[in-house]
């Protein structure tokens, strides 16, 4: 029995879910959108590529670490290297963690629910007691407080799962950019079906995360578990990063008083389809480390919009964040499409209605995004 729809009376978002039913993006579609999405996702895409080399690294490498002082350089220890970081002349690899963060406390999918079994538990153990079988006073601690060190294995499981993620993700992102360079990408509907098309291509690849200790492997997510890259990776990333996110601090009160971070989690509005453009660039504010990343990649055409436009490269940052929301909108839209429950073009009354009431939950969520904003700007 399919649940009855809104009435479309003073609807405020009718011209976006007329987009969906339609199979379009919620981004119009202009040719100064085309590049302006398709030139981002491609400095997204490389900077993607290093982030989730980084994770899968750390997950594979550092994984009940006490102090990784050398996480981020991915195995690869030089003095050059080492005053680069320091100078911060590098990949922000934070932001990569920060994301993790995120998806680790908001959960969802299988990979959280797995992460809470006895399964997991066992396997935890033994790993541990491989790991620290000879140090009485790592097993002592362990001893002590029993879930430290599951709590540990449970984030690394999150680095491996978001790095498996983004690997697919880059390489969307970088072939969107190579087919458009040969003219055969030109609109914004065609940019949204191939990120689709990715997306539904790769679905059902396997999420799995094993470690090597003394020359011995052991799975912390075997393929047994069924776990997939759609499911158990994309949805509980989109949810919780590109709607719920975590509050920047500086911009909100974390005082339980001021009443300015909702007590529920699934209030949290504060994604990457929400946030405020005009704070990037300041302490505290995540993305900053995202958009300072992509400025390095920038393709040239893309550059040049910023170079033209009211006030330069003097607000690079921000401008870079607002064509970023525009393409994580058509991303959304991707999302939205790959997983409605009919096909668009389904004259079935039932299957139609379905498919409005879908999309009007997609868009009740959205009606405080930044949504009408890029639309406004496009």
């Amino acid at each position: 029995m399919v649940t009855k729809a809104k009435t479309l009376d003073n609807y405020p978002l009718i011209e976006y879910l007329k987009r969906l039913q339609n199979g379009d993006s919620l981004l119009p579609d202009t040719p100064e959108n085309v590049r302006e999405v398709v030139g981002i996702l491609k400095s997204y895409g490389v900077v993607l590529d290093e982030y989730s080399k980084n994770l899968i690294y750390i997950a594979e490498n550092q994984f009940l670490v006490f102090f990784p002082f050398f996480k981020y350089f991915n195995g690869d220890i030089n003095r050059k290297k080492l005053f680069k970081h320091w100078w911060h002349d590098r990949i922000n690899f934070e932001y990569a963690e920060y994301c993790m963060k995120a998806m680790y406390w908001h959960g969802g999918g299988g990979l959280d629910s797995y992460l809470d079994t006895l399964e997991f538990q066992e396997r935890a153990n033994a790993i541990i007691q491989a790991k620290f079988g000879n140090n009485p006073f790592v097993l002592g601690l362990n001893s002590l407080f029993p879930d430290f060190l599951t709590e540990q294995l449970r984030v690394s499981a999150y680095y491996s799962g978001l790095g498996q993620f983004w690997r697919v993700m880059a390489d969307i992102f970088l072939s969107l950019s190579d087919y458009y360079d040969m003219g055969m990408i030109k609109t914004i509907p065609e940019v949204v079906n191939h990120i689709k098309d990715g997306l539904v291509f790769d679905a059902a690849r396997p999420i799995t995360y094993s470690v090597k200790i003394k020359d011995k492997t052991y799975s912390i997510l075997p393929k047994s578990l069924g776990l997939t890259f759609l499911v158990d990776t994309a949805i509980p990333y989109v949810e919780a990063v590109f709607f719920r996110g975590t509050p920047f601090p500086g911009t909100v009160s974390y005082n339980a008083q001021a009443y300015q971070i909702p007590a529920d989690q699934a209030r949290f509005q504060y994604g990457a389809l929400y946030a405020d453009p005009l704070p990037i660039g300041g302490a505290g504010i995540p993305p900053t480390l995202l958009m300072q990343d992509m400025r390095h990649f920038l393709p040239e055409y893309l550059h040049e919009i910023y170079r033209k436009s009211l006030r330069g490269e003097d607000d690079l940052r921000v401008q870079i964040c607002i064509s970023f929301q525009k393409s994580m909108f058509c991303v959304t839209s991707a999302t939205i499409l790959g997983l409605m429950p009919h096909h668009a073009d389904t004259q079935n009354p039932n299957e139609q209605m379905a498919n409005q009431v879908y999309f009007q939950k997609w868009l009740d969520r959205l009606q405080n995004s930044r949504l009408l904003d890029v639309n406004k700007d496009s």
